[in-house]
């Protein structure tokens, strides 16, 4: 919460060129732009749609989906085709008629096609499968998780800017209320019943108010940019919040809650999909103690042609075909199979060390969340007494600051005190919101309760 300082007559000048340039600031940025009115729904599905981060975990998605094939796990025989193409001249000198050279030119061509197909390689193909197919749900958990982090990133940016948005209407009253007392002071002046002591007390209250609610226009603007930022909107799109500043207290029992943590929570479910991998690493290592059983099968052609000079051509083709199979067991490799089982098998240790950890932390993590809600709904509480009291109270005074029964201290102070009050009752109900969407994203309910 920011504090609410005096400004001496001193900074006078440095607070109305302060004034100036935010207003020159504002005229530079004030230009016709298109409105968006959106609720906090609208808001999410827009940043659904158009956030970066989302935008790229869907292509990560779509690659985890493209290799997740029976091809790429080396299920069907690859098929190639080749063509090779040669000429060649030769000029050597003949063994049978002195001083005479032999002349030849040569021509061939020479296609080829393969098949290769691995049959058997210790059931490597289905655990290959297995794990491309796991390897796309971890790739739609992570890109999951992103979604629960840009939705919660946009409500409570959402909320931000509505925050800030009612600061500055308390900034607002509290200025204009600075502004009518410096005003009756200096007309209690002009009748004689005010010394200058008082109206400039009064004066530099009113600048000090008005300096405040300056930088709370900041800060609202910040808070804005923010929010476009998280939806990928247009940065000279003017945006209008419809929905209220308000929270909905609800009263959650920590076993629900709990339980809803570990079953839904998009962390967690990860690292069981990635114990799965883990699981499925040992299986493709151990595939090595198995024989290969591999067949392989061509045809070739070879059409060449001989032309010496003086002579007619001589041509010449050729053709094969053949098809074979291969039987491959690795008998001693020095020990890389056993190591490679060995490291599969410690890592699947590690994974499941990894996964009670995640399972303490985020009972923890739980634990505090609920704490941290229950506290804030009382703080909630008292922030509305409070601020209600200091209303009223602030009513009250006004009335005796114009009767003379307070002076302007006192009625400065009751003041300031309705300014906090109210920074408090705002904060509090960012607050509340802030934890508990915060225990939504742990329970893995934020995207149906968005």
């Amino acid at each position: 919460m920011k504090a609410i300082v005096n400004i001496p007559r001193s900074s006078i000048n440095s607070i109305m060129l302060l004034t100036i340039f935010l207003f020159a600031v504002s005229l530079a940025q004030s230009q016709e732009t298109d409105t968006l009115s959106l609720t906090l729904s609208g808001a999410i599905n827009t940043g659904l749609e158009n956030n970066y981060k989302i935008r790229i975990s869907k292509k990560n998605l779509e690659i985890a989906q493209n290799n997740n094939t029976a091809g790429a796990a080396g299920r069907y025989p690859s098929l190639d085709f080749s063509l090779v193409q040669g000429n060649s001249f030769n000029n050597s000198e003949s063994m049978v008629t002195p001083d005479t050279r032999n002349k030849l030119t040569t021509n061939f061509v020479s296609p080829s096609v393969s098949l290769n197909w691995t049959i058997f390689d210790g059931f490597r193909v289905n655990i290959t499968r297995k794990n491309l197919r796991a390897l796309e749900d971890l790739s739609e958990g992570l890109s999951a998780v992103v979604v629960e982090n840009t939705i919660q990133s946009i409500i409570l940016a959402y909320y931000n800017v509505l925050l800030q948005q009612e600061k500055l209407k308390v900034f607002e009253e509290v200025k204009k209320l600075s502004g009518d007392r410096y005003e009756y002071m200096q007309e209690k002046r002009r009748f004689g019943s005010a010394v200058t002591y008082d109206v400039l007390q009064t004066k530099d209250a009113y600048l000090s108010d008005s300096v405040n609610y300056l930088s709370q226009q900041l800060n609202y603007q910040n808070a804005v940019l923010l929010l476009k930022l998280l939806l990928a909107v247009d940065q000279n799109i003017e945006l209008k919040l419809t929905d209220q500043f308000t929270v909905q207290v609800n009263n959650y029992v920590l076993d629900t809650l709990m339980q809803k943590m570990l079953s839904n929570n998009k962390n967690l479910q990860n690292q069981y999909i990635n114990q799965k991998i883990l699981e499925y690493s040992i299986s493709l290592s151990k595939s090595q103690y198995y024989p290969g059983i591999y067949f392989g099968a061509g045809a070739d052609y070879n059409n060449t042609r001989l032309k010496y000079t003086g002579e007619p051509s001589n041509n010449m083709y050729s053709f094969g075909y053949y098809a074979n199979f291969t039987l491959s067991f690795n008998l001693f490799n020095g020990g890389a199979t056993r190591r490679a089982v060995q490291n599969a098998l410690i890592n699947e240790d590690i994974g499941l060390i990894t996964i009670s950890e995640m399972t303490k932390a985020l009972r923890n993590q739980l634990l505090t969340q609920f704490d941290l809600y229950e506290i804030r709904k009382q703080l909630l509480l008292v922030a509305e007494a409070s601020q209600e009291s200091t209303g009223l109270n602030l009513q009250i005074s006004a009335d005796k600051f114009k009767s003379g029964a307070i002076n302007s201290f006192n009625y400065r102070d009751i003041q300031l005190r309705y300014l906090n009050a109210s920074i408090r009752r705002l904060e509090a109900i960012y607050n509340l919101i802030d934890t508990g969407t915060e225990l939504l994203r742990l329970t893995g309910g934020i995207i149906s309760e968005e």
